[in-house]
Formats: structure tokens, sequence, C-alpha cells
């Protein structure tokens, strides 16, 4: 089972959305654990590497953006998630 941890901006940020907001990123992570299980992220969560950085980010909503760092728990050897921040477009600034 996958684990994760939350950044204090992810926090902040995700105070400030909608409970629809919440409720589409929550859909969204869902498809995510799925997909880290099986090692193939679906085309529709348009998961991409942010370079020169260690972030990723996933779409969960039309202008619903998450980055997050993504690596491996030493010993459980399951893939770990650090969310780093939540909202729109501007998380990228």
């Amino acid at each position: 089972m996958p684990t994760y941890e939350l950044s204090e901006h992810f926090r902040r940020d995700y105070a400030r959305l909608t409970p629809a907001q919440r409720a589409a990123f929550q859909r969204a992570v869902h498809a995510l654990v799925t997909d880290l299980r099986t090692r193939r992220f679906r085309k529709s969560l348009r998961i991409h590497r942010l370079p020169p950085s260690p972030l990723w980010s996933m779409t969960w909503a039309p202008n619903g953006r998450a980055t997050f760092r993504l690596g491996v728990k030493p010993d459980t050897h399951e893939p770990h998630v650090v969310w780093w921040r939540i909202g729109g477009h501007e998380i990228y600034r």
C-alpha cells in the first residue's frame, strides 16, 4: 500500500479548496494509488515530471493541479508520495 506525507504548503492549499474540489482530488488520489500499484499512470491524470525539480504534477480537475515527490519507503519498498502543493495553475509559480 503506498504511503504519503503532506507538506505544510499542501495543508494550507488544501484548506482553501471547496468541498467539491476536495472530492475531485480524492477521486484522483484513488486512481493514483491504483496506478502506483500497477506502475502505470493513466493518461487522464496527466502525470509528468517538472524538471529540473524532483517534483511531479498531477491533474485532478480542469484547473486542478497537485505537485508531489515520488519515492520508495526503504523499509517496505512501497511507493511513498510527499504531496507538495495543490490548487490551480498558480501552484507552479
